[in-house]
């Protein structure tokens, strides 16, 4: 007799593949569907009976609308379409207990196929701690299905599902379907309505979670929730963040003065101030702001709340064309757009895909941090908005929505032309509210610091050697009226670049810095610490870099680079990642095209309007 074949399906975090695990033993094998990339798991179960069954893991989804190259061939394996898999003759679909109405809506869905079906209602224990009791009996009843309880991890309830699957495949009844409305809606609605009906205490933990979404899920007032806590994330990394910065900024200048006091007046002693102090010094000194911007991001993704975010952002992304799927990579793309970018493998739409890498650089990303930083405290007052909010917040908190509305826009317009498609639903399971665990919050806030001092240490070090290098040679003239620099090669490039960047109020240092800042954005930072502190005398040497620029920029020169620094074009390492990620050198030379001009033309306008302003 050949062996039953039976598929186990389920969403993500139902733990189907532990009870796959449990069921096949070490009678699994694995391997990737023909053509694709995604993960082909089968192995045999043989009953007490001695009847063999042919179990197939199914991909994790939460639908059969081919959202996913997932949804797509689990779709296809289960109506028998599929080229290298034949169809089941028994669906056992998988149900988290703790997260009941979202999984049944798939069993809703599966009905729909009218193959024979089981429902195992595993993490049982795990609802049981929860306070979450569940009348099986009248969920079997409401779903016309058999439901059996299991604890996969801990083999409960496998020995009766095993018992149950101990029979010929003719011996099952066909699920009958008597859904009279099959859309999403309806499935949700028809989730919900068993849910109630089977679901006798919810537990006090997912009473809370309910009580909490229905404030920060609110159409309206989750909104407003979500960018007032934006707002106080980036009022908090200014406030907070002087005092340490201070300290950093002296401990250099002592440094610095120790230098200057027992070394020579050469070459090395240049090397040392105006390479490596005023260069990588210059970048270090924000390390306090980046701690904390990234303390409130991981307490967020920690809570739970990220998650949340998504959803809330889902409306305003529809209106664009792309959904909440497509906010989780550009949230990353707040850290970095390289692992945003990287991130986009999750949204199955090419063209939605393409459209989001596309937009990933317009979030401000934390090399951008330094430079807005430096700006910021150097030109703009730290005087009371409405009496409460300092303005530097606010200008820090504008320019990030400033690459928040503009990646919007640019979505929109790709969206209406190049990349044009139809919108794809979202559907995602929200994981539970819970209290962030310091030692995890610790972990993660340590290796983002990290890579930023690997960063310190590695390219912004070499950037800045390799421009000291350049301020040296050739020397200046004798009969000289301008700083040494000004007839270096370094001087020579800036000096060059200038007639192009002139419209936009950029000096020639200010060229001069945006050359190896394509390396790494806060690599600007340590460029424009290098160039001042090789033109300046002792005493401006031992000032601060934003005390420098204060006296050297006039504001609209100052308002115009933090507008270009929204929009300019991405970093080596960044448009290497979109051309490996796209497989296309047209996007990647479309990215920094697009970003350049956009770039170009919004300082452009800045500079002028300042001046007009200021005139």
């Amino acid at each position: 007799m050949t062996a039953m074949r039976a598929a186990l399906i389920g969403a993500p975090n139902s733990g189907k593949s532990s009870l796959f695990n449990t069921l096949t033993g070490n009678h699994q094998k694995v391997a990737n569907y023909p053509g694709v990339t995604v993960e082909r798991r089968s192995g045999l179960v043989t009953t007490v009976s001695g009847h063999e069954i042919k179990l197939i893991d199914l991909p994790g989804i939460y639908s059969l609308n081919d959202r996913s190259l997932d949804e797509k061939i689990s779709r296809e394996v289960i109506t028998g379409t599929h080229a290298s898999e034949q169809q089941p003759e028994v669906l056992i679909c998988v149900i988290n207990a703790t997260n009941l109405r979202v999984h049944i809506r798939l069993v809703l869905e599966l009905k729909t196929l009218g193959l024979p079906m089981i429902v195992a209602l595993n993490m049982h224990d795990l609802a049981t701690r929860d306070g979450i009791e569940i009348d099986t009996q009248r969920l079997s009843e409401e779903l016309g299905i058999p439901v059996i309880t299991t604890v996969a991890v801990k083999k409960s309830g496998v020995a009766r599902l095993i018992e149950f699957l101990d029979r010929d495949a003719s011996a099952y009844d066909k699920t009958k379907n008597n859904l009279t409305e099959t859309t999403t809606r309806a499935l949700q609605k028809e989730a919900g309505r068993i849910t109630k009906l089977v679901q006798i205490s919810e537990g006090g933990q997912h009473k809370m979670t309910r009580i909490l979404d229905s404030v920060a899920l609110h159409p309206f007032f989750g909104l407003i929730l979500f960018f007032a806590m934006l707002f106080f994330m980036f009022q908090a990394v200014f406030s907070w963040a002087e005092a340490p910065m201070d300290m950093i900024e002296g401990g250099f200048t002592i440094i610095g003065e120790l230098v200057a006091s027992n070394l020579p007046d050469n070459w090395f002693r240049s090397f040392i101030e105006d390479g490596l102090i005023a260069g990588v010094g210059s970048v270090l000194v924000f390390l306090p702001q980046i701690i904390i911007l990234f303390s409130f991001i991981l307490l967020l993704e920690a809570s739970g709340y990220m998650a949340r975010a998504a959803f809330i952002m889902d409306k305003l992304m529809a209106m664009v064309g792309l959904n909440g799927r497509a906010f989780i990579p550009l949230l990353s793309s707040f850290a970095c757009a390289i692992p945003g970018i990287m991130a986009t493998r999750t949204i199955a739409n090419h063209r939605d895909r393409i459209t989001t890498i596309m937009i990933a650089p317009l979030m401000t990303c934390s090399a951008r941090l330094p430079v807005y930083t430096l700006l910021i405290s150097a030109f703009i007052p730290n005087t009371k908005v409405m009496g409460y909010f300092g303005l530097q917040g606010v200008v820090f908190f504008a320019l990030y929505m400033a690459g928040i509305v503009s990646a919007i826009i640019v979505a929109a317009v790709m969206k209406k032309t190049i990349t044009k498609g139809t919108l794809q639903p979202f559907l995602m399971e929200l994981p539970k509210y819970q209290i962030p665990r310091l030692n995890q919050i610790l972990l993660g806030l340590w290796q983002r610091v990290r890579t930023f001092l690997r960063r310190a240490g590695t390219i912004i070090l070499y950037a800045a050697i390799a421009l000291w290098a350049l301020t040296l040679y050739p020397g200046a003239p004798k009969d000289a009226t301008e700083p040494d620099i000004y007839y270096s090669f370094a001087g020579l490039i800036g000096r060059t670049l200038q007639h192009i960047f002139e419209p936009l109020g950029f000096n020639w240092e200010i060229s001069i810095a945006l050359v190896p800042g394509m390396a790494a954005r806060e690599v600007v930072v340590s460029a424009l610490g290098t160039v001042y502190a090789l033109q300046g005398s002792d005493d401006q040497v031992a000032q601060s870099l934003s005390t420098i620029l204060q006296t050297a920029w006039p504001l609209s020169t100052a308002l115009s680079f933090l507008a270009w620094f929204v929009y300019a074009p991405q970093c080596l390492a960044t448009l290497a990642t979109t051309r490996r990620e796209t497989n296309s050198w047209g996007w990647t030379f479309f990215m920094t095209g697009y970003l350049f001009a956009l770039a170009y033309l919004i300082a452009f306008i800045v500079n002028i309007t300042a001046k007009a302003l200021m005139a």
